[in-house]
């Protein structure tokens, strides 16, 4: 079996390591696909490159058929400050991708499609009184919680019409050693800080990244994504996938330091952090796919520092 994954960064090879293992085939459909990344994330296994872009509905078509995919995970799109960059060219790419994903899979007859979305598409403008469920209302205003409520919108009409199997996750930010093209701030503050605590130097943080928020780390995303797309086909179709708790800034850096002490960061003045109050509810993961966090902050930082250290024995980073 061969599932085709749009977007080759840190979830999409976290869901590969997965995959491969049950012997799945993956196809990575991206322009710039970092080959050495890959590499280093998935070793030699069953894997292929399609160096091509979602916004080119043709050549989905032709690489769906070419590897007899039945499946499709759609990861790609740009990121939180990379939207609000350029609204415009995260519209193309983002929804105009989207769009071509479910032609793609309509017009090929994938069985299942797999959408990241995000916890940003809750309008946490609203008065929150406890932990967030699938059904609280989305909207959250700026360009990526937008566009990415958007994008589920737009994928839940073409199920309804065509029929084929959609399941959507919702993770909370997703840390792990990555390269994070796509633009992801809250990763790339994760690895900062642990370079900054292995190789010495100091961590540059944006004042707009100290907000208290929730985590989940790249290997539990990467096997929520791999029993989303194995799992038989659950009733509820939108899962939060998270680690249940929100962490205050200083509670990762502590976490941090313990393993890596020579950590030194500053905070570099900017937007006030927003900072989240309750975290999501992944009860529904839990129960129908079966999946629930295995890392800790503090394992997830551990298992990420190897991999850093891993990185630099081989002369990666």
């Amino acid at each position: 079996m061969t599932t085709l994954v749009t977007g080759a960064g840190l979830i999409g090879a976290a869901f590969a390591r997965h995959a491969l293992k049950r012997g799945e085939k993956i196809v990575f459909f991206d322009p710039e696909p970092r080959e050495a990344f890959l590499r280093f994330k998935l070793g030699e296994g069953n894997y292929e490159l399609a160096r091509k872009d979602v916004r080119d509905l043709p050549a989905l078509i032709e690489t769906i058929h070419q590897h007899k995919a039945t499946t499709v995970v759609h990861t790609a799109g740009l990121i939180g400050g990379r939207v609000q960059q350029s609204l415009s060219a995260a519209f193309d790419i983002n929804l105009g991708g989207t769009k071509n994903v479910a032609e793609a899979v309509r017009l090929t007859g994938v069985k299942r499609l797999i959408h990241i979305s995000t916890f940003g598409v809750y309008d946490m403008r609203r008065e929150i009184t406890g932990p967030v469920n699938e059904d609280f209302p989305r909207g959250a205003g700026r360009g990526y919680g937008n566009y990415k409520g958007a994008k589920e919108l737009i994928l839940e009409a073409y199920q309804q019409q065509y029929k084929f199997e959609l399941l959507m996750l919702r993770p909370a930010n997703v840390y792990g050693f990555g390269h994070f093209f796509a633009g992801s701030s809250g990763g790339m503050k994760m690895q900062a800080l642990l370079r900054a605590g292995l190789e010495g130097g100091k961590a540059r943080i944006p004042a707009a990244e100290t907000m208290a928020n929730e985590y989940i780390y790249a290997d539990d995303m990467g096997r929520a994504v791999d029993c989303a797309a194995s799992v038989p086909m659950p009733v509820r179709t939108i899962f939060n996938i998270g680690n249940g708790f929100v962490s205050p800034f200083a509670d990762v850096v502590e976490t941090v330091k313990a393993i890596a002490p020579a950590l030194d960061y500053e905070i570099e003045p900017g937007a006030p952090p927003h900072s989240k109050s309750f975290p999501l509810d992944i009860s529904r993961a839990k129960q129908d796919l079966g999946w629930e966090p295995k890392f800790s902050l503090r394992a997830g930082f551990e298992d990420f520092l190897d991999e850093l250290k891993r990185a630099r024995a081989l002369g990666f980073i």
